[in-house]
């Protein structure tokens, strides 16, 4: 078997391992974060369970940490209280960000962990079979129920080599991008080995399972070896260790080989993570901003090396550089090796160990200007600048780039520190006293509201004949920044559905949400009568629910599209809209914004095909991957409404 098998079937509550059939997986662990953490947590206080039934159940503050009134502390002193009462641990707002800390302080290779954040693959890079998913598949998951998915294919992805110069782990990933697309992990799990493989340090092996989010994918996964052990002995967890491989003959359903020597810096161009051409063919363009951190590289040994680079040069006056530390645990590993000194003497500006300028929050790039980021997606304004060009790429190339105030050639940039051995980690100090664990008892505890959160809205159910207005035609990879934009003022309001639902496209058709609700008179509390179509892979990107779910409220019913990535379609079905895809793709030239469709919902079977009316343009077919518990639940109007209806 493969590693992936493995944790799956020790983890298969129901459903056969049959690639596209659904299974249903027992959850160890799961996460949340402060953007998507409120409404998690009172979906899971909707279930009316007293206690959280993981193993282990972490809420972190990471994303709002600009309070610039009430909204965020409020959201973060209903998290604090809602997992005293129920069962959760507490990461307090600046301890740092969610992935770098889960894995530094609580992932265990073998487990299995579901999280509201799409980057939650992190944890892959420790042999832990991480998915990201919308916050109520997480918090069904905190009520012990199994985690429904695809059973994926696997991928091998297998390792030659070692990384030469100046080439990062980082370039890794951008290469695996360039060559499959944004769309080339979709249904896949990438298993990573071979001989390249072993050479990588564990925070090289998370930055890869990290971006396997860019491309898609439902998990990525690293062996848990030596390497892994010497990790959890620096962070004081070698007891969390054990061995785990896939055999030696394992089967996969396709490989991918790369080799490690053969590889240079790497560089993502705007507006795409898979927009990759080598950092040598941007040389002399002129970098206005330098961003270093994000849950992708913000690790010790990336800050370290991007501190090597600037120790003793000066940062170039016209490049804004900003640093923001993964966790508290990385920083003062820095300051312990007197690298935030010579951070500090370059130049560079410290930001909170928080996510910060990946998702809009402060840290914007001037009118116009040129980002270089060790961040994971740089989509069209998703830094908080509209015309911004970001490009993402490793530590080292975005020090360089601080350095010169443009990019470089990087066989201009001299001899490269000598790699460190995986097992050179340098002792990380216990930040463990910094979260907070919850009393053995909490049904004493009041879990504290604040007027920007929203009660749950309920939905009806979704049966019989339905027609519809298209109330917005989009093209190929819209992302869940273009639905629902990040940005702290945005954000911000996470809590609160029907406000935030004033923003829904409002970066890509400020006249959607008037057309919505002319489509929809009676809103999300009636039945609704909008409807989405969209070219390829439409939701790309986070697995905020808030894409979904702000739309439902609009009265979205149905989206029609050629395909669908899977965070959002999962999130479409928990939230009562129906997803369609074109069986022909040609049809969807036939479909104009305006367009009045009828759909015979209760014709449509799992897995099975129906004809749309589209009025003036005839007939034409559209399929669905749903299984028939899907089914249901769009049927019951929703997940939340078909759990409440099974437990009653």
């Amino acid at each position: 078997m493969n590693l992936t098998h493995k944790i799956i079937r020790a983890h298969l509550a129901c459903g056969d391992m049959t690639p596209g059939g659904e299974i249903g997986l027992r959850i160890d662990q799961t996460l949340t974060q402060d953007a998507t953490g409120t409404m998690a947590w009172l979906q899971f206080e909707a279930l009316g369970l007293p206690r959280v039934k993981a193993e282990l159940a972490l809420s972190y503050v990471d994303h709002n940490t600009l309070q610039m009134n009430f909204r965020n502390p409020d959201d973060h002193r209903f998290l604090r209280t809602a997992a005293a009462r129920f069962g959760g641990v507490f990461s307090p707002a600046g301890t740092g960000i969610c992935h770098q800390l889960h894995l530094e302080n609580f992932a265990r290779p073998g487990a299995t962990l579901v999280g509201s954040d799409s980057h939650t693959p992190t944890a892959g890079g420790i042999a832990c079979l991480s998915m990201g998913a919308g916050g109520l598949s997480v918090a069904l998951a905190m009520a012990g129920e199994p985690y429904r998915i695809p059973m994926p294919r696997v991928t091998r992805v297998w390792l030659e080599g070692r990384l030469e110069g100046w080439t990062q782990a980082k370039d890794i990933i951008l290469e695996l991008l360039r060559r499959l697309t944004v769309k080339g992990g979709v249904g896949r799990v990438f298993e990573y080995g071979g001989p390249g493989a072993a050479t990588l340090s564990v925070p090289e092996r998370a930055t890869i399972a990290n971006m396997g989010a860019e491309l898609g994918a439902t998990a990525s996964l690293f062996p848990s070896d030596e390497a892994t052990r010497a990790f959890l002995r620096a962070m004081g967890r070698e007891r969390d260790w054990v061995e785990l491989a896939a055999d030696p003959d394992a089967v996969y359903d396709d490989e991918v080989r790369i080799d490690l020597s053969a590889l240079r810096p790497l560089a993502a161009c705007p507006h795409m993570p898979d927009r990759v051409k080598p950092v040598a063919e941007l040389a002399g363009l002129a970098v206005d901003q330098v961003c270093i951190g994000s849950c992708t590289n913000s690790s010790f040994r990336d800050l370290e090396l991007a501190a090597r680079i600037l120790d003793g040069r000066r940062v170039n006056p016209g490049t804004d550089t900003l640093v923001s530390p993964g966790s508290k645990q990385a920083l003062m590993m820095l300051e312990q090796g007197g690298w935030v000194k010579a951070l500090l003497n370059a130049g560079v500006r410290f930001l909170e160990c928080a996510c910060g300028p990946c998702i809009g929050s402060g840290g914007a790039p001037v009118s116009g200007g040129v980002s270089a980021r060790t961040f994971n997606r740089n989509f069209e304004g998703r830094s908080g600048t509209a015309d911004a060009a970001v490009y993402l790429v490793s530590p080292a190339a975005a020090a360089w780039a601080a350095v010169n105030g443009r990019f470089t050639d990087p066989a201009t940039w001299g001899d490269a520190p000598a790699r460190p051995l995986p097992t050179d980690v340098p002792a990380a100090p216990s930040i463990r006293h910094l979260f907070v664990f919850p009393p053995e008892d909490g049904s004493d505890v009041d879990v504290v509201r604040g007027p920007n959160i929203a009660a749950l809205e309920t939905f009806p159910a979704f049966e019989g004949a339905f027609e519809g207005r298209v109330t917005i035609r989009l093209g190929d990879n819209v992302t869940t920044d273009h639905i629902m934009p990040a940005g702290a003022e945005i954000l911000a309001l996470r809590s609160n559905v029907p406000a935030i639902a004033e923003h829904v496209f409002s970066r890509v058709d400020k006249g959607f949400v008037a057309r919505a609700r002319a489509a929809s008179p009676e809103g999300g509390a009636g039945g609704g009568r909008g409807i989405i179509v969209a070219g390829d892979n439409y939701g790309q990107g986070s697995s905020r629910e808030h894409a979904a779910l702000a739309p439902r409220h609009l009265g979205i019913r149905v989206v029609l599209a050629r395909s669908l990535a899977r965070i959002h379609r999962a999130n479409l079905v928990n939230f009562g809209i129906l997803p369609l895809v074109f069986v022909n793709r040609d049809d969807y030239e036939r479909v104009p914004e305006g367009a009045i469709l009828r759909i015979p919902v209760e014709s449509v079977t799992p897995g099975g095909i129906v004809n749309i009316e589209v009025e003036g343009a005839g007939s034409i077919p559209a399929s669905n991957d749903l299984s028939a518990a899907e089914l249901a639940v769009i049927r019951a109007g929703g997940l939340l409404n078909a759990v409440r209806a099974g437990r009653s």
